[in-house]
């Protein structure tokens, strides 16, 4: 009976095996599928929150549902979109666009323009709309509003928050130092208020964001960039107010825009931008050369690439060197493009990618390396892309923060409150440097600051060697001062504005790639297909598997498996402040 009993619970799971494997092969085999276009097809694009590489390959797709899509996505959408003859218009639906995703806003921004280009519409339908939302929205043809919703377009505002207080009251100690009087990601913790270095910054920043808020605006809706200005100080709208200020062009539920849009007849024909991403583009010619594309995303940490519950995506330099000396052995690329979407972190981390790319460049001087900047790219991401020939940005990408901090929080305060004793035994002088539990001592105070004045001073001076700048012009324009990227290139840190696109022109230009050229983009890491993401899954334990799927299926759940320290005691940062801008 025992033995039957097994056989029955063995063929029970080896049935259901059976059963989950055809159905992900089905649903591989769907998405793998590329979709139909009907004739004067709608192509339907609902911005949300935007991310940087590809998408396509993310598991999710195996559960169902609507796909977020890239911004490289996006653009790549409207890209075949312009030329596609089925693709008569394009409906932009942006929602719930991050308050940090100015750069990205603007490339999408830009790639509508270029499509408007081809005398093919576009139109923008907002659930609501923000100030985000409505520049992006402004970049279209027609603007429509749900006839409940207002239009919350007020400015821009920013907001820090200091801790010390806090830590002051259960007697934690911030023992933190800093080059550079803008260096101010520590002071979250070391002050009560702004320094008045901080506050020059942070109004610098939302100062110059605006100012390209209300040029946008003003481009978008044919208005002056006065009248603009005075319109924002009369927001937020009512629906009517919005219409009637000519900030919209109509009221109008989602299943009302076919009526509003004379070349739908009435009706729409759609197709989703996710599936749409699917579509390979049309060939009018075979590609003559290959470019290759690394990509840099989150906070730069040693090791692999990953996840962490506090810092959010990882970009590990084990990986990234991986990466690069892979595009670096490839003879066939005529180019390299680094993407960076990062706010720093590790100095140790930084200068080992910093290394690798110097490295690629020196081998082959003729092929250009060319950084392309999304919305970040600060202190260790400023830092990675000085190896470059050229640095594109984006007007609103935060970059700069050439910088550094580092110390520890002391403990001890804390503990003997909570009545908590820590004892320690040490053998050398310096051996408890890194003691939670006390403050630095004036021998080991003196240490840090070393450190600290040693890794500034070379980060100038690779930058000046970089730039064509002295030290001294570095130092002025250091400081840990973040600058948006139109400021960046008014002082020299940055060549060109735009986004990828340019980024790839500017590459294309270098290699002696004749305009108009098709090129055949090789991405680093290379996108991988769903059988093969199960194959690499599979192949772990089940608990590591579900570990690794965290992210993807519950929207970056924190699991034991995924880093949640993610930098060694002691370590100094290259870490760019990051204010909540609205």
């Amino acid at each position: 009976m025992a033995r039957r009993g097994v056989r029955l619970v063995l063929l029970l799971i080896l049935g259901a095996s059976a059963i989950s494997t055809m159905a992900v092969l089905g649903a591989y085999l769907l998405i793998s599928s590329e979709p139909s276009v009907p004739d004067r097809a709608t192509l339907v694009l609902r911005i949300g929150d935007l991310t940087e590489g590809f998408g396509a390959d993310r598991l999710s797709e195996l559960v169902g549902g609507r796909r977020a899509l890239t911004v490289r996505e996006v653009v790549e959408d409207l890209k075949k979109a312009k030329t596609d003859p089925r693709i008569s218009s394009v409906l932009v639906m942006p929602n719930g666009v991050p308050d940090a995703s100015w750069a990205k806003v603007q490339e999408v921004g830009d790639a509508l323009l270029e499509f408007r280009a081809s005398s093919k519409p576009a139109f923008a339908y907002l659930e609501y709309g923000g100030e985000r939302e409505y520049y992006l929205a402004t970049a279209c043809d027609r603007v429509f509003l749900m006839p409940t919703s207002p239009l919350d377009l007020n400015g821009l505002a920013s907001y820090e928050v200091f801790l010390r207080g806090a830590l002051d009251k259960v007697g934690a100690y911030p023992d933190l130092y800093h080059i550079g009087d803008y260096k101010t990601a520590s002071n979250q913790l070391t002050e009560t208020t702004l320094t008045p270095a901080h506050r020059q910054m942070a109004e610098s920043l939302n100062t110059d964001l605006f100012d390209q808020l209300v040029r946008g605006i003003a481009q978008g809706r044919k208005k002056s960039e006065d009248e603009v200005r005075r319109l924002i100080d009369e927001g937020p709208f009512l629906p009517e107010a919005a219409r009637g200020a000519g900030l919209v062009d109509a009221l109008a539920y989602e299943d009302q825009i076919d009526d509003l849009v004379p070349s739908t007849n009435g009706q729409m024909e759609l197709i989703e931008g996710d599936r749409y991403a699917r579509v390979r583009p049309v060939v009018t010619s075979r590609a003559v050369a290959r470019v290759g594309v690394i990509s840099v995303v989150g906070t730069i940490a040693s090791g692999r690439n990953g996840f962490d519950p506090i810092y959010g995506s990882l970009t590990g330099s084990d990986t990234v060197v991986e990466q690069i000396r892979q595009a670096r052995a490839d003879s066939s690329l005529r180019a390299i493009v680094v993407r960076i979407d990062s706010p720093g972190g590790s100095t140790t981390a930084s200068d080992v990618i910093w290394r690798e790319l110097l490295v690629t460049r020196r081998q082959k001087p003729d092929r250009p390396l060319v950084v392309s900047m999304s919305d970040l790219a600060a202190s260790g991401g400023y830092y990675i892309a000085t190896p470059a020939q050229a640095i594109v940005a984006q007007p609103g990408t935060l970059t700069g923060s050439i910088g550094i901090f580092g110390g520890k929080v002391a403990m001890g305060g804390t503990y003997r409150k909570l009545g908590m004793n820590i004892e320690s035994i040490s053998a050398g002088r310096n051996a408890e440097m890194n003691s939670p539990v006390r403050p630095f001592n004036t021998a080991e105070r003196a240490k840090l600051q070393e450190q600290l004045r040693a890794f500034y001073d070379q980060f100038v001076q690779k930058v000046a060697s970089a730039r064509g700048m002295s030290p001294e012009q570095v130092d002025a324009l250091a400081q840990g001062r973040v600058w948006t990227g139109r400021q960046a290139k008014d002082v020299g840190l940055v060549d060109e504005l735009g986004g990828f696109e340019t980024a790839l022109a500017v590459a294309k230009r270098q290699a002696n790639i004749a305009e108009g050229t098709d090129v055949e983009i090789v991405n680093y890491p290379a996108r991988r297909g769903v059988l093969e993401l199960l194959r690499e899954q599979l192949g772990t334990s089940g608990y590591a598997w579900l570990a690794s799927l965290a992210p993807d299926l519950f929207g970056a759940f924190p699991t034991a498996a995924l880093p949640t320290r993610i930098f060694r005691s002691g370590e100094m940062l290259a870490l760019m402040p990051l204010p909540f801008i609205r």
